[in-house]
């Protein structure tokens, strides 16, 4: 019997690159991948739906389930997460030292719905007391000019969201002082040749650290989504995606323990693999979602309270019923 044929994308991490390079296979189907950025797969997957399986916006794929619905049913493989106190950069002569030196003033971001944007408004407003409406938003390019959202946007009415002129980028903004601070998951190309730019959380690691003590929480950035229409055909497909997911990552981890030679080219990689179990535990970078109940409630609460979705979602709206319970040995 042949194999059922799917095209996969997203990009090639150390968690999915047996996937990519075939030591992991998805049973039942031959795997067409096609390594590339997140800013490119989720362009393509949400302007086009062009893949089967990809790599998918947390926030965006949350705004599309709330509305209109998506073309895509996630499962909880979270290939992409991120701590995100470094990703706030603020001009050093705008007054700001503190998160609620932020009130009042002009802020940038690329995409608002953004899933990093959101998670920070998030704790801005959860650990700081201040709130998305306090801060007067921003959006265009970073780099390059012209950049268009997403996805649609319906911003409660007390937030002021503008976008920037289609032959400007916010980099050339901040750089100029036309923005206060600057909200991205990229840093900046003006970061580090301005001095006048600096990050609003200096220490982040330190930050990060005390962050994830207090809360239990290791932000999710990107979920993997599968094409409905083909899940309506073959119901077994999730499980089965999912499963070379989790194995890619068991691989991953396996390396990255490796001592008797590197697997990355940094000096010590297996002491600071140590480190990070010792601080977030054995399977820090879990996937599933019983596993991430503390943040996908907060993620689904960051949406619905900062207007990205129509309303509060629930585990069950976001991820295949079949991943949720998995054969035991």
């Amino acid at each position: 019997m042949s194999k059922l044929t799917i095209s996969l994308a997203g990009v090639d991490y150390d968690r999915t690159r047996a996937i990519f390079d075939g030591r992991v296979q998805v049973d039942g189907c031959e795997i067409i991948a096609s390594p590339m950025t997140p800013e490119e797969a989720f362009h393509r997957a949400f302007k086009f739906q062009e893949f089967d399986v990809t790599e998918l916006s947390m926030s965006s794929y949350m705004s599309q389930v709330s509305r209109d619905g998506s073309p895509y049913i996630g499962i909880p493989a979270f290939v992409s997460r991120m701590f995100r106190h470094s990703s706030i950069y603020i001009r050093t002569d705008k007054g700001i030292d503190k998160p609620q030196d932020l009130i009042g003033k002009i802020v940038g971001v690329p995409e608002y719905q953004m899933t990093a944007a959101m998670w920070i408004r998030g704790i801005l407003q959860d650990e700081h007391g201040v709130k998305p409406a306090d801060m007067r938003w921003r959006s265009g390019g970073l780099e390059e000019a012209g950049r268009k959202q997403n996805v649609s946007l319906h911003l409660p009415s007390d937030v002021e969201l503008k976008f920037i002129s289609p032959e400007e980028t916010l980099n050339a903004q901040l750089d100029r002082g036309e923005l206060d601070a600057l909200v991205s998951a990229q840093a900046p190309s003006c970061f580090g040749t301005n001095d006048k730019i600096d990050r609003l959380f200096p220490h982040y690691r330190s930050d990060e650290e005390a962050y994830f003590s207090r809360t239990g929480m290791f932000p999710i950035m990107h979920l993997v989504g599968i094409r409905r229409s083909i899940v309506d055909r073959h119901p077994w497909l999730p499980v089965n995606v999912y499963l070379a997911y989790l194995e890619a990552k068991r691989i991953c981890y396996r390396n990255l323990g490796q001592v008797g030679h590197l697997h990355t080219t940094l000096p010590w990689p297996v002491d600071e693999f140590a480190k990070a179990r010792a601080l977030m535990g054995e399977d820090y970078w879990r996937y599933g979602a019983t596993e991430n109940t503390a943040e996908i409630e907060a993620m689904t609460r960051y949406s619905f309270e900062q207007g990205l979705t129509a309303r509060k979602l629930e585990p069950d709206d976001l991820f295949a019923a079949s991943t949720f319970d998995l054969p035991k040995n």
